[in-house]
């Protein structure tokens, strides 16, 4: 399937509801409003094709770029291709959804997380932090330092309430995700969370969001489901 069979294919799924839907969260145009599970059956064809995710992602049309995601080789991709797709991330759904879940799935993952998370850059702080929490929610504890875990959830502890809003929310998240997906360091996880309390993200045009890291662990544990891996990052 060729590049223009495909934007015709998506441009058919497009509804104008999903579309308002994404706006909201802001996305901007081009788009055409596909919900992700219509795009399925478009990947069960291709599979993967990086050169084919390459182009679609050029466009910045967002589902053209969700879709290239979907279709992306994140192994034959290197720290500049990973750059250049951030690049052109403009809101959070592409930035932790779709850049960061794509590097996930990558053998660099960790060291371009790293660099995205000392950027001072809103959307890369964001996408660097979602990249650890979609990490340490698949992959196996032991392919983590112990060490620099436990220093990243001091750096959270320390910087979270002066960062970004996108930045605060994934930060937010990579506590709870240590809390239940890395045993390891899940007392000091839930701690850190204590100490933290509640984060206030400032949302445009919206109502601020109050996110509670403890609260969440808490639920969390009470389910038993501290140690949960899924098995698949991308869908």
């Amino acid at each position: 399937m060729d590049f223009e069979t495909v934007m015709q294919e998506l441009e058919s799924l497009g509804k104008e509801r999903t579309k308002k839907l994404y706006i909201s969260n802001g996305a901007h145009e081009p788009l055409f409003g596909v919900a992700t599970g219509a795009m399925k059956p478009i990947a069960k064809k291709i599979k993967f094709n990086q050169s084919l995710a390459d182009e679609l992602y050029a466009t910045g049309n967002y589902d053209a770029m969700y879709f290239a995601g979907i279709i992306a080789e994140p192994k034959a991709m290197t720290e500049s291709d990973y750059d250049r797709w951030m690049g052109g991330a403009y809101f959070y759904m592409l930035s932790d959804y779709v850049v960061a879940v794509t590097l996930s799935e990558s053998d660099i993952a960790q060291n371009v997380a790293d660099n995205w998370i000392a950027s001072g850059e809103e959307l890369k702080m964001s996408a660097g932090w979602s990249c650890y929490c979609w990490l340490l929610g698949n992959r196996k504890d032991a392919e983590f330092s112990e060490s620099k875990i436990s220093n990243m959830l001091d750096l959270v502890k320390n910087k979270i309430h002066d960062s970004p809003a996108r930045a605060k929310s994934a930060m937010n998240n990579f506590v709870y995700t240590v809390g239940i997906s890395y045993v390891l360091l899940h007392e000091k996880a839930v701690e850190t969370a204590k100490e933290i309390g509640v984060v206030e993200v400032k949302r445009d045009m919206k109502k601020n969001s109050l996110l509670n890291a403890s609260e969440s662990i808490q639920k969390e544990v009470e389910r038993g489901r501290v140690g949960f891996k899924r098995k698949y990052v991308r869908c």
